[in-house]
């Protein structure tokens, strides 16, 4: 039946073409914009899976950031407290001189000053960020450094920060410290300003102090030699500088351990964005072998309808001939 009413051919051929159109927008929009899944319009599923593990990728980003700054700080503490060893052997080494027979004595306790002088500028500078992990200004009430470590979603889909304590008295005992000064008195939270450490724990020279804190208690008394000090002093003064040399040294194992548990979790951190990135890329990102390829055949499905439309529409020009 040939009717000039209702051309069912061309209908036919308009809504090929239609789809072909259609199909051919969606793959140029892929192409443009490299994602299969751009909208939740076109997958609502996988489109809030993405979005989601995009946020979360971004909140990893922040704890890697703000765990880079933690090593940063970290390692600014081992650096002042392994410093601070050299110059503590130095110290000692001063002390072990004293006790020859015959010394000058004021003039090595000169020596002895700079370095003291000197380990105190050490353990000042260790400052960064305005954090300074070897020097304590508020004694007991400073609270221990706390250093974010990552991000996590749990299978509830809540969320939560991790992070790190290093406690400011090694392994939360007393006794221990993980600071070289304490400014408060009596600078029992200090290696270099606990008097049990300066004396070795002997108690005959109680008030004793390898340096004073800035709110030091009066009796403190500076480790130091003259020519009156006697030999038993002197080695009372090696056996406490050994003691504080002994604390220093846990200190910058706990540091360098700290520091390597973090240059660890920076290396996991990474390992992880890579794997989420991979995880939203599988979900969103476009094949763009696939799409080129679709394209093409699309633009040659559209040449082809636009010529079916056009043979379609040339039907009813043929109806002229039976009327000549």
């Amino acid at each position: 039946m040939v009717s000039i009413i209702t051309n069912r051919s061309a209908m036919a051929g308009l809504a090929t073409l239609r789809t072909v159109d259609r199909n051919l927008q969606t793959s140029q929009a892929h192409i443009a914009s490299g994602y299969r899944v751009g909208t939740a319009a076109d997958n609502a599923a996988y489109w809030s899976i993405a979005t989601t593990m995009h946020s979360d990728d971004r909140a990893m980003a922040a704890a890697q950031d703000a765990l880079g700054l933690g090593a940063a700080t970290v390692d600014v503490a081992y650096t002042g407290m392994s410093s601070a060893i050299d110059v503590m052997d130095q110290f000692k080494a001063k002390l072990v001189a004293a006790r020859e027979p015959g010394v000058d004595r004021d003039k090595i306790n000169a020596e002895m000053i700079q370095l003291r002088n000197q380990l105190r500028s050490i353990a000042e500078s260790a400052n960064f960020n305005g954090q300074n992990w070897l020097v304590t200004q508020d004694g007991t009430n400073e609270p221990d450094r706390e250093l974010v470590t990552g991000f996590v979603r749990n299978a509830d889909g809540t969320v939560r920060v991790t992070s790190q304590t290093y406690s400011t008295l090694m392994d939360g005992s007393f006794g221990a410290p993980t600071r070289l000064i304490d400014e408060t008195s009596p600078g029992m939270y200090g290696i270099l300003t606990q008097p049990a450490a300066a004396s070795g724990w002997d108690v005959s020279f109680p008030n004793w102090v390898f340096m004073v804190g800035k709110d030091a208690w009066p009796l403190a008394r500076e480790m130091g030699v003259s020519s009156a000090t006697t030999d038993q002093e002197i080695d009372t003064m090696i056996t406490g500088t050994e003691f504080m040399l002994q604390q220093m040294q846990s200190a910058a194992s706990r540091l360098g351990s700290l520091a390597s548990g973090i240059a660890l979790q920076g290396g996991f951190l990474q390992d992880l964005r890579d794997a989420t990135a991979r995880g939203i890329s599988r979900l969103r990102d476009a094949d763009m072998n696939e799409e080129s390829t679709r394209l093409k055949a699309l633009q040659v499905q559209e040449q082809l309808g636009v010529q079916a439309l056009s043979i379609a529409n040339g039907n009813a020009d043929n109806v002229l001939q039976l009327f000549r």
